[in-house]
C-alpha cells in the first residue's frame, strides 16, 4: 500500500525576498529547482547552478486561454535558454530551472531530453496546465539510467507543488496517490438544479467539476447583471477546449476544471444565481453545507 512520508523541503531566498528568486531542494536528494521570476532574470546571471545542463518550465497566465500556460524544455546552459526566452516567448512570467547540486553527478544532455519528454506527457496528462508546443523526442536511455531518473521526476514534481505549480497533478489525485471515479468516490457532489447535470468535488484547489458535467440550457431571470462576464468565460472555456457543444442548446465540459467556490461552481453550471453549499448534494441527498461545514 503506497503511503505518504515526510518530506523536509529546503528553501533559500538569496537575496531575502520571499517574492524573489528561490533555490529549493529536498534534504537528501541531488535535484535543486530555482525558481526565477522574470524580472529577475539578470540577477542570476552569475550564479555558477544556472550554467548547468538543466531541465526547465515556464509559467504565465494568457488572455488567450482559460488555464495557465506553461512550457517544458530543456537546455545545455539553463541560463542562456532562459535568455533567450525573454526576447522570444511573451506569455511567461516564472521559470523554474531543474539542476543537480552534486559536482560529479551533473545531469547530461540525454538526461534532460528524457525528463522533458516524460514531464510533457504528464503534464498533458494531469490537464491542468495549458501546453501549447510540439512533442518532445524521446531518447534512447540505458534501463539501469531511466529507473534513475524515474526516481528524479518523483523529486521534480514534489518541487514544482511546493513552489505552487503542481504541473503534474491531477484535479482528481487523492492524497494517497489513487484516482478518484464516478463510481467509488463518496466524495463527490452532485448539481441538478434547473436542467443542469454536473457532478464534482470540493478540493482545496476550490471546487472542480469533472469532465462530462453538463450545463444547464439556457441563463435564467435575475443573470442578466453578470451575463456579459458569464458568456465571456463561456467563450474562452470553449476556445481552450474546456468546454464543448453537445447539441445547440447543450455546453459539457471535456474536461475537469476548477472554480474559486462551489457558489461559482454552481453558479457558472445553472446559469443562475446560485448557493453552492446548498446546490452541491451527494448522492443521499446531503448538501455540501451538512457535510463540509456544520460538521467542523
Amino acid at each position: 500500500m503506497k503511503t505518504n512520508r515526510g518530506k523536509t523541503i529546503q528553501i533559500f531566498l538569496p537575496d531575502g525576498n520571499p517574492g524573489g528568486v528561490k533555490f529549493v531542494e529536498v534534504t537528501n536528494r541531488t535535484v535543486q529547482a530555482i525558481l526565477i521570476p522574470r524580472s529577475l532574470l539578470k540577477t542570476i546571471k552569475e550564479r555558477p547552478e544556472v550554467q548547468n545542463v538543466a531541465l526547465y518550465f515556464l509559467f504565465g497566465d494568457n488572455e488567450e486561454v482559460s488555464r495557465t500556460e506553461a512550457y517544458i524544455g530543456e537546455a545545455e546552459v539553463g541560463y542562456e535558454r532562459l535568455k533567450q526566452h525573454n526576447v522570444g516567448k511573451d506569455f511567461w512570467d516564472v521559470a523554474v530551472l531543474v539542476v543537480t547540486n552534486n559536482n560529479q553527478n551533473q545531469f547530461t544532455k540525454a538526461d534532460v531530453k528524457f525528463l522533458e519528454h516524460l514531464a510533457y506527457n504528464e503534464a498533458v496528462e494531469a490537464g491542468r496546465y495549458a501546453i501549447n508546443q510540439t512533442i518532445p523526442t524521446n531518447p534512447f536511455i540505458p534501463e539501469w539510467r531511466k529507473e534513475d531518473l524515474l526516481d528524479v521526476f518523483e523529486t521534480i514534481t514534489l518541487l514544482l507543488g511546493t513552489l505552487g505549480y503542481p504541473l503534474f497533478e491531477s484535479y482528481r489525485s487523492k492524497s494517497d496517490g489513487s484516482s478518484t471515479t464516478q463510481d467509488n468516490d463518496e466524495e463527490l457532489f452532485y448539481c441538478s438544479r434547473r436542467d443542469s447535470a454536473a457532478f464534482g468535488k470540493w478540493t482545496e484547489d476550490g471546487f472542480i467539476v469533472y469532465k462530462g458535467s453538463k450545463m444547464a440550457s439556457h441563463s435564467s431571470p435575475g443573470f442578466e447583471s453578470k451575463l456579459d462576464k458569464h458568456n465571456e468565460k463561456i467563450q474562452n472555456l470553449l476556445d481552450d477546449g474546456v468546454l464543448g457543444k453537445e447539441d445547440e442548446n447543450r455546453i459539457i465540459f471535456l474536461k475537469d476544471y476548477p472554480f474559486n467556490s462551489p457558489s461559482a461552481a454552481s453558479s457558472f453550471i445553472n446559469q443562475s444565481p446560485s448557493n453552492g453549499w446548498v446546490d452541491w448534494k451527494n448522492k443521499n441527498g446531503k448538501t455540501l453545507d451538512e457535510l463540509k461545514r456544520k460538521q467542523l
